[in-house]
């Protein structure tokens, strides 16, 4: 009896060339049949951005032997629509994961990260889908201390799915030791933004946004302790952004209409 491997469709937002994605992509080789779309240049911090207002170009490459794979014009979202629509023809590939990024997505961050929106359309579309995350901002960034981790969790979900419209958020410390994996929750924090103001030679003012990551949260439960701890941090999300705790607030309200 033929065993079918999975088919695995590999994004990020750093762009196809990082060398995150080829650690994610190699990795997953080891699994299933891979498919890589990525953007053609990084596009951090895009959130959930997709491309309406000029055309989109999807190219195949041949960057790395025996591995399929495309790069987009686009956002991370746009490659995963341009995926299922173009290259799947509808026909969903059986996980999808995105990353691994040069950098964390915990906490606050997960909401501004191309990373994580890649990994949340691609459980829109209903894929079983996982974002990957390093604290280690550099080219340089030494992947190999999470590969057992980012296998093993890609094996976790293969065998046992996801609940409907969730995913997960993984990141690893930079440390060679990783002790293991905790399941948390979202720390609360937020970024206390700074814009510095510079002027360019017509003398016009511009600006470099910078800030200071600010955590609000002191609980041992949250992604942000496990990480200061050594451990790679899980945390279950959802694209449902319903506040569900809030409705029964809201019709406690007498709309005077």
């Amino acid at each position: 009896m033929k065993v079918t491997k999975p088919t695995i469709l590999v994004v990020n937002d750093d762009g196809i060339t990082a060398p995150g994605i080829k650690a994610l992509m190699d990795a997953m080789a080891e699994i299933g049949r891979v498919v890589v779309v990525a953007p053609d240049s990084p596009q951090s911090g895009m959130g959930h951005a997709i491309t309406i207002g000029k055309p989109l170009r999807l190219d195949q490459v041949d960057i790395y032997e025996g591995i399929e794979m495309y790069r987009c014009s686009g956002t991370p979202v746009d490659c995963v629509k341009l995926a299922v629509n173009k290259i799947f023809k509808g026909k969903k590939p059986d996980l999808c994961v995105s990353g691994i990024n040069h950098g964390l997505n915990n906490s606050i961050n997960v909401l501004y990260s191309g990373t994580m929106s890649a990994a949340v359309e691609g459980a829109i579309e209903g894929i079983p889908s996982i974002g990957f995350s390093l604290d280690d901002y550099t080219l340089q960034a030494d992947f190999e201390p999470c590969i057992k981790f980012v296998k093993e969790l890609a094996l976790q979900v293969l065998a046992h799915g996801l609940p409907q419209a969730s995913l997960l958020n993984v990141n690893f410390p930079g440390t060679k030791h990783i002790k293991g994996i905790k399941i948390c929750r979202q720390a609360a924090a937020k970024w206390a933004e700074e814009f510095d103001e510079r002027m360019d030679p017509h003398k016009r003012p511009y600006y470099w946004l910078t800030g200071v990551f600010q955590l609000n949260d002191g609980g041992e439960d949250t992604d942000v302790w496990a990480l200061e701890q050594g451990y790679a941090s899980v945390v279950p999300v959802q694209f449902d952004m319903t506040a569900h705790h809030v409705i029964p607030y809201l019709n406690n309200w007498k709309f005077n209409l």
